[in-house]
């Protein structure tokens, strides 16, 4: 990847069953970090604009890796 973003990359990483397993992890794997990290000002009602920020993040941050696990895992598989 040292000489820009390899052409199939993208497109394996829209492809519908990357984003699919990928929006399963992501949720899974976040629910759990988000209970873990924020469960405690979730009961109490601490849900400012910062917390929801990091909230997303921890859901994001599954999400791409399981896209580039999966893309990665799909380059190799073809080589």
């Amino acid at each position: 990847m040292g000489e820009g973003i390899p052409s199939d990359w993208l497109e394996l990483a829209l492809s519908r069953t990357v984003v699919r397993r990928a929006l399963k992890y992501a949720v899974l794997v976040g629910t759990v970090l988000i209970t873990i990290n924020h469960g405690d000002a979730l009961l109490h009602g601490e849900l400012g604009a910062g917390r929801l920020l990091k909230m997303s993040l921890t859901v994001l941050v599954p999400y791409m890796v399981s896209t580039l696990s999966s893309v990665e895992a799909l380059r190799s598989a073809r080589r």
